[in-house]
């Protein structure tokens, strides 16, 4: 057995001459066990956030999407993606065409995104499921184009689920000059009309922009007839996923890019892993605020065993080996800590997993859902005890080894 392991076990669950060291081991301990019990709560939360709105996303978001690396559009019938269609390993296959618009509903008017897609839209995406109102998912019939928007531009707009009068949609037109005598020239018209249901995917980016309606309209109106915004895919299942996104990567080159779920929303995504960096960056302070106790029960506990270390340096002990039992000491006592505030934090997450212990507030339907989220991930497990042994180590490195020379001088 390592032997100074041996004797720090034994300083540690022994009793000492001096009370006050017990008591101070064992608050340095719990000091140590609520960190790690926060940085385990506060991690798991935001990954709850983030999970949350990954599945938000979910419905309306295909698995992958090829978009050009240059300009907005492409022509349809472009080579690669006429490629990219054929793999085996599709199963929907949809042309969108997308841009800025301009939306009038009687005296109200916004700034919209007109998205224009092809009949398959529903089998690419879960749309069927976030539409409400008393139609179905369509987007034309005969000569009528519809247009089904995000519930909040309703609102904005002043609409129902079934609006009674047509929308009017107005972009600039591609070519010639504005004539501000005429304004009304350098803008392309033309009308929507309601299917009947609203789309409601609990996001503002879609919800209050969005209109969703047929290619053939977007195209006509934007002037991008025979070319498309993005490719959107569906995978069939059992597909392998990165496979199929590195084989469309090798046809893509360097002309499109090709983007996952979480890529289609990397502003989102990239805002909530810094503020999560961030509330580890914090709370690893606290951590280190909380070592400080180690420091003054490993110092009590140097100066109650001097008479020790001079029978263990008499019996051949090194000095060495001396400063490593104290150091051993610390990291036990930080391994402790992590390993009881780890549990606790996994017991709390669970708790509120399956309770909602904690709201998120005290109206009735204020928000999404009634409390916050939590999601454990094996990796936050990993990264937080470590992160509690580093921290422990390097607080007590310096005072071990300042205190132990004084004593052993």
């Amino acid at each position: 057995m390592n032997f100074p392991f041996f004797i720090a076990r034994r300083y540690l669950f022994s009793k000492k001459s001096t009370h006050a060291i017990n008591v101070i081991s064992g608050i340095s301990i719990i000091g140590v066990a609520v960190a790690t019990m926060a940085l385990m709560v506060t991690l798991s939360v935001f990954n709850g956030f983030h999970d949350l709105v990954a599945s938000f996303f979910t419905d309306i978001d295909p698995q992958l999407k090829v978009v050009p690396v240059e300009g907005k559009t492409v022509a349809a019938d472009d080579p690669i993606l006429t490629e990219i269609r054929q793999l085996p390993q599709i199963d929907v296959a949809t042309e969108t065409v997308e841009d800025m618009a301009l939306a009038i509903y009687k005296d109200r008017q916004a700034t919209v995104v007109i998205k224009g897609v092809e009949d398959n839209f529903q089998q690419l995406t879960h749309i069927n499921d976030i539409l409400l109102g008393n139609g179905e998912f369509c987007l034309h019939a005969a000569d009528m184009d519809y247009g089904i928007p995000g519930i909040r531009l309703a609102e904005i707009l002043g609409m129902g689920y079934t609006y009674d009068e047509p929308l009017h949609i107005y972009a600039p037109r591609r070519e010639g000059q504005l004539d501000m005598a005429n304004p009304e020239e350098a803008f392309e018209e033309d009308d929507l009309y309601s299917p009947g249901v609203l789309f409601n995917v609990k996001q503002s980016k879609y919800d209050q922009k969005y209109i969703l309606t047929s290619i053939a309209f977007a195209r006509r109106l934007f002037g991008q007839q025979g070319m498309l915004s993005s490719l959107e895919l569906r995978l069939k299942p059992g597909s392998s996923f990165d496979g199929v996104k590195k084989e469309i990567k090798r046809l893509c080159g360097d002309k499109f890019l090709v983007k996952d779920r979480f890529e289609q929303q990397d502003d989102t995504f990239k805002i909530m892993k810094i503020e999560k960096l961030i509330a580890y960056i914090f709370l690893t302070f606290i951590l280190m605020v909380a070592c400080f106790n180690i420091i003054g029960s490993l110092s009590m506990l140097i100066i109650d065993k001097k008479d020790d270390v001079v029978t263990l340096r008499n019996l051949g002990a090194s000095d060495k080996q001396i400063v490593r039992i104290f150091l051993f000491e610390g990291r036990m006592i930080s391994a402790i800590g992590a390993i009881v505030g780890i549990g606790l934090g996994l017991l709390l997450c669970w708790a509120q997993q399956q309770f909602g212990l904690v709201g998120l507030g005290s109206s009735s339907g204020s928000f999404i859902i009634d409390a916050y989220p939590v999601s454990v991930h094996p990796e936050d497990i990993i990264l937080i005890f470590f992160t509690v042994l580093i921290v422990g180590f390097l607080a007590v490195w310096y005072p071990v080894h300042y205190f132990a020379k004084r004593l052993l001088s």
